[in-house]
């Protein structure tokens, strides 16, 4: 009698091939000797890649500093002052409120890291990483928000070997429902659409909207997507879909904006409530990734369910297995979402599947300038 999968535990993929185990162990046999460290290190082209592995591996094991070095420097509002013009540590020490030992401390450490630049002798002005991230008003919000994301995972490993239903300080943040009172909501839609621009710049280049008659954003929050949508897109009309505390937030955001007489408003719980029908395009920007695969696959059936035949669906957010943004995805993402309690990082392939499970015919993958920022996938009904 055969032995069930439910009594041997679950299938494991086949082995790799012999010759990749073989190589891989030569590989990090080779890496590791401390004879070939030392005649790689002597040799002009080796030694370059030496620096480089040597490099990387320090951040990896500094990593942790230079987010602190970036949330102190905004906290103390150290770039924004910088961004101002130079400023000496007299300045710097004004700003920030530190002792004058601390405050040098904090702008060299800023300094160190590209988020400010000592242009003359004691004068500092906003390095290259600075300057970039001053210009962003989403990623200055995340880095705020990640105080939570710090505060989970103090305890990497107890975080990861706790029950997922015990609450975290980034769960708790994040989870609303439809009865969730509406500053709660507010809060959560306010952080989204503060990170939203960047996603929707990389989603509006990479897939032709205007082909379409009726555009419909399932989860789109304050309606950041939907009012770049519809300054790229005029003749379009709109629709977004979210709780009823969210669209309350929505309705006054969009109030009086151009887009308002093109927009039509969706209140409801789209893994309870039956989708809008009539809209030739559904999109979900930054949406799936926070969910489990079985809400996932239901949001996807009742999407193709919605459109009509010929209609796309439209998938934005970083994914995992992203060729240059790979860290971004497993990584970052993988551990910030499981201290949410909710969703995983997938790759397009896994959502291609869900997406042929769920009846749409096939799915493409769009190419985006930004892939750390956004990936999209587009489906068929």
């Amino acid at each position: 009698m055969p032995t069930s999968i439910a009594a041997s535990g679950p299938l494991r993929p086949p082995g790799p091939p012999e010759w990749r185990r073989r190589w891989t162990a030569w590989r990090n046999a080779t890496i590791a000797s401390p004879r070939f460290q030392a005649w790689a290190a002597r040799l002009p082209l080796f030694r370059t890649v030496a620096r480089r592995r040597a490099a990387q591996a320090f951040d990896l094991l500094a990593g942790f500093c230079y987010s602190q070095i970036l949330q102190a420097a905004d906290a103390a509002g150290l770039l924004d002052r910088l961004a101002e013009g130079p400023a000496d540590l007299t300045a710097v020490q004004q700003t920030t409120g530190l002792p004058e030992p601390a405050a040098l401390r904090l702008v060299r450490a800023a300094a160190a890291i590209d988020l400010a630049e000592e242009i003359a002798p004691g004068w500092w002005m906003l390095g290259q990483q600075g300057a970039a991230l001053q210009a962003n008003p989403g990623a200055l919000a995340m880095v705020r928000h990640h105080a939570l994301l710090y505060a989970d995972l103090a305890e990497p490993l107890e975080l990861f070997r706790r029950n997922r239903e015990e609450p975290t300080a980034l769960s708790r943040f994040w989870h609303y429902t439809s009865e969730t009172e509406a500053d709660c909501a507010d809060r959560y839609s306010t952080l989204m659409a503060q990170s939203q621009a960047m996603v929707a710049r990389e989603t509006l280049a990479a897939y032709p909207f205007a082909r379409h008659r009726r555009v419909l954003d399932l989860g789109g929050g304050h309606g950041v997507f939907i009012r770049a949508l519809a300054g790229a897109c005029p003749d379009l009309e709109l629709g977004v879909f979210d709780l009823p505390p969210v669209i309350a937030g929505t309705a006054d955001r969009i109030a009086g904006s151009p887009a308002a007489t093109r927009v039509s408003l969706h209140p409801g719980d789209f893994f309870r409530t039956p989708l809008p029908q009539g809209y030739d395009c559904i999109t979900l920007v930054r949406i799936l990734h926070d969910h489990d695969d079985g809400p996932v696959q239901a949001l996807l059936d009742s999407a193709w369910a919605a459109l009509p035949a010929g209609g796309r669906l439209v998938i934005a957010e970083p994914m995992a297995g992203t060729p240059g943004a790979t860290a971004m995805g497993d990584g970052y993402f993988g551990l910030y979402l499981w201290a949410m309690n909710s969703g995983r990082p997938r790759t397009a392939a896994e959502y291609g599947t869900m997406l042929e499970s769920a009846g749409f015919s096939h799915w493409r993958r769009a190419t985006t300038h930004l892939p750390a920022i956004a990936s999209v996938v587009v489906s068929t009904k």
